[in-house]
């Protein structure tokens, strides 16, 4: 199924939320960053189409680079086998085309703050040189707090593109421009057309031309003036009727020139100050407007017309007899004059004095600086000019601007406001916007000396320092318990609260000093250079050692590596011993019955104590100690009995720490 697709190995497509005339939009799932976003599929009969698919590839590369609080942002874009796609800020709200339909005409302040608003994205996509040329209502996403944002740059081009020859038509009949239809060049002002559309149909209910087809349409934006939007609905005052009908001028040159133009006015609009705007330079009148189908052709003339009364539409006009004086006719509709206190005068003198305490209340209103009631947007996470800019557009000029550290905002957004978003406030009141200055820097701390102290001396360094310490205990040449080494230098400026880390000498590195008695001296030499050792050597008679082995070693047990180890070499029997042996053989211990001399087993393995009582002629036994003894490694000999001398062939008892034996 569609919906079960990952596009991009990351997002994973949920349901179908919407749909136009080349791609499909779908909620998905950014398994990436696990956030909702929203993903636009070319269709498939036109992913085949290198036409459309350049022009689905420049609608994500012109999007990404627009950036604004009121222009859908674009996170993504690429291309998974034959499909392209487009991933999209997720919005939640409803197009203003489905509100308009849902509510009727708008409120003209509100009508001007959407305007505003569309006018501060088409101002950032017309410096990127791109005009969107598709502005309509089904466009533009109102947001649960009220504030628009403007979607699908789908036909929007780079003016300098190579599309830009194509002179289709692609726009929404009811919402393009006059030289949009013509399949003339298009720039900044076409879009402001069309923005004039959209805030005529915002301020009436409907669009401004209709008609069977899109051909038809077309023709009467190209041929026909619009009904003056006051004719439509009569709470349109005559600036903001002005400000929509010279958007919608025919000739270009006579529409307002930029979007920060447009904005500006009506910005001035929604501040209750005066609009200086012209008359339109053509408009049509009510009895034309008012149903008519008859298609008034554009001419080389000018017409300047007064804007009709409002109350127009609301009430019959009297006929133009009784406009002069005369009698009214008997089939308009209207009742006979009546001189007395009528039903009509009743209605009249209730209006009149509905009209003086609305007026009573008003001014009160504005004496006591209550103003306008507007609904307070959430500017949270809005830059600062965006903001404010907003407030200006809902009439608010009374903004007061603090700053403040703020780990959630990034700096020069919004991050706390009052009142709070969601309220009604009047447009006199004073709002408060608080900036984020960033994240609040970390206070920093210089790191104290370590070494050479002890670890209580370097712990309480540290804290008074406001750090912290991890200390781990090694070997080393320095005293027993001393620190040794830091991980971070003295002197160096840190965050409080670092963990430093830092050595404490253990003592010298020892280890096990290998047994080398009975051993050759040249065996000896390697066994205790192997082990990282130096070796010296000596000589003296012996009459437990055969000549030329080692009948002495300076050291057992432990040493630190690098140690000198002096072993003494038998140069055998004294001469004139009674028991000499002019041989090389073992001599008294090769005796058997004779009584010799115990070797000295201490710091010997098992293997070298049972070649040490052999060549002296005895018969080890082995046993293993319960367990290690602190000090001895495993298979070294811990004790031996009997010791001093003993006969040839005894058998000589040896314990030998636990642990395997060695071979």
């Amino acid at each position: 199924m569609e919906q079960q697709r990952v596009l991009g190995g990351r997002y994973l497509l949920k349901d179908k939320v919407g749909s136009g005339g080349m791609a499909t939009v779908y909620r998905a799932q950014d398994q990436v960053l696990d956030r909702t976003v929203a993903v636009k599929i070319m269709l498939p009969q036109y992913a085949g189409d290198a036409t459309f698919a350049a022009r689905f590839k420049q609608e994500a590369q012109a999007a990404a680079g627009l950036q604004s609080p009121y222009i859908v942002g674009v996170y993504d874009w690429g291309k998974d086998g034959d499909t392209y796609y487009i991933v999209m800020e997720y919005l939640r709200g409803t197009d203003l085309k489905s509100g308009i339909r849902s509510h009727g005409a708008l409120d003209p302040k509100k009508v001007a703050q959407i305007g505003s608003q569309i006018c501060a994205a088409l101002s950032v996509a017309h410096k990127h040189e791109i005009v969107h040329r598709d502005i309509k209502p089904q466009n533009i996403m109102v947001q649960p707090d009220g504030n628009i944002k403007v979607m699908d740059f789908g036909i929007a081009r780079a003016k300098n593109s190579h599309l830009t020859q194509d002179n289709n038509v692609l726009g929404t009949a009811h919402y393009v421009s006059p030289e949009q239809t013509r399949g003339q060049e298009l720039g900044p002002t076409s879009d402001i057309y069309s923005l004039g559309v959209v805030m005529y149909e915002c301020a009436t209910g409907r669009v401004p031309f209709d008609g069977d087809d899109a051909i038809s349409v077309a023709l009467k934006q190209v041929n026909e003036m619009p009904v003056p939007p006051s004719q439509i609905n009569s709470s349109v005052d005559p600036s903001l009727e002005r400000i929509i009908l010279r958007c919608m001028e025919k000739d270009p040159a006579n529409r307002f020139q930029s979007a920060e133009e447009l904005r500006g006015v009506l910005n001035t609009y929604l501040s209750g100050r005066t609009v200086d705007v012209p008359e339109p330079t053509r408009v049509i009148g009510a009895a034309a407007g008012m149903g008519a189908t008859e298609t008034r052709v554009m001419n080389d003339s000018t017409q300047m017309m007064a804007r009709p009364a409002a109350a127009q539409t609301t009430a019959r006009p009297a006929s133009r007899n009784a406009a002069r004086g005369g009698a009214p006719s008997s089939t308009n509709g209207f009742e006979p004059v009546d001189n007395g206190m009528g039903k009509g005068k009743i209605a009249a003198i209730v209006v009149g004095v509905i009209a003086v305490i609305a007026f009573a209340v008003f001014a009160a209103s504005q004496f006591l600086g209550g103003g306008e009631t507007v609904d307070m947007p959430s500017l949270i996470g809005w830059e600062q000019e965006a903001a404010v800019d907003n407030l200006r557009s809902l009439g608010i000029t009374n903004v007061e601007i603090t700053q403040e550290f703020n780990d959630e905002q990034d700096e020069g957004k919004v991050c706390d406001q009052t009142p709070d978003g969601g309220r009604s406030v009047h447009t006199t009141d004073k709002v408060t916007l608080v900036i984020s200055k960033g994240e609040k820097p970390a206070e920093t701390t210089t790191v104290p000396k370590l070494v050479g102290r002890t670890q209580e001396a370097a712990e309480a360094a540290l804290k008074q320092a406001n750090l912290k310490g991890k200390a781990v205990t090694e070997a080393n040449d320095a005293d027993k318990g001393e620190v040794f080494e830091q991980s971070i230098a003295e002197g160096e400026e840190v965050e409080v609260d670092t963990v430093v880390e830092y050595k404490v000498s253990a003592g010298p590195d020892e280890q096990a000093v290998p047994g080398v008695l009975g051993m050759t001296k040249a065996k000896a030499s390697n066994e205790l250079t192997n082990a990282g050792f130096k070796v010296a050597y000596a000589e003296d008679y012996s009459d437990e050692y055969d000549k030329g082995t080692v009948m002495a070693q300076s050291h057992t047990g432990t040493a630190a590596p690098d140690t000198e180890i002096t072993i003494t070499i038998s140069k055998g029997k004294k001469p004139g011993n009674d028991d000499d042996d002019s041989s090389d053989n073992s001599g008294s211990s090769s005796q058997t019955g004779g009584s010799v001399s115990v070797p000295s087993l201490s710091g010997m393995t098992k293997a070298q104590a049972e070649s040490a009582l052999k060549n002296a002629g005895f018969v080890p036994s082995f046993s293993y100690a319960d367990g290690t003894n602190e000090g001895i490694h495993p298979d070294y000999v811990i004790s031996w009995s009997p010791t001093g001398s003993a006969k040839t062939g005894d058998t000589i008892n040896v314990v030998v720490a636990y642990g395997e034996p060695s071979e």
